[in-house]
């Protein structure tokens, strides 16, 4: 009868027979291997050591320790951006006062307009206030932009 398939067919037939015997002989090395030699990974082994609130406000408090707060990164929300104002505007500005890891300008969706706000990632959270104090009201491409630590959305 199979001699009226096609080789296609006869070929199909053949890789589903062979996965099928894989599987089983899969099976069967799981049951003889018992449920005793299955590793079985904690959350940490998956996603590293994750610091409690504690840690991370201790390494804040102590400079000295494994991470101090100068390693940490911080987030501010810059406000009143003009509408030609780019993240590469935000970059140079904001670098005058330490390593910036990362600039952005929201924009609409739609139309790619700048929404007038934007975000810098400082690398240093110790530069924070510096960079708060000396760019919060200062002029940016025409435009007095508002710097603050950025919070969650309400």
């Amino acid at each position: 009868m199979s001699n009226y398939y096609s080789s296609g067919k006869r070929a199909r037939e053949a890789n589903q027979a062979k996965k099928k015997q894989e599987k089983a002989q899969a099976r069967e090395a799981r049951r003889e291997r018992g449920p005793r030699e299955i590793p079985i990974a904690t959350a940490e082994d998956l996603t590293g050591h994750m610091p409690s609130i504690e840690d991370a406000m201790r390494a804040l408090e102590n400079p000295g320790q494994e991470r101090s707060a100068a390693t940490i990164p911080v987030r501010l929300f810059v406000g009143s951006l003009s509408s030609s104002t780019t993240a590469g505007d935000l970059r140079n500005a904001f670098s005058a006062y330490g390593p910036v890891a990362d600039a952005i300008v929201m924009t609409e969706r739609e139309t790619g307009a700048s929404r007038g706000f934007g975000f810098v990632t400082m690398a240093n959270r110790k530069d924070a206030p510096r960079v708060i104090e000396a760019l919060n009201g200062a002029d940016l491409k025409g435009s007095s932009i508002v710097v603050n630590i950025a919070t969650e959305r309400r």
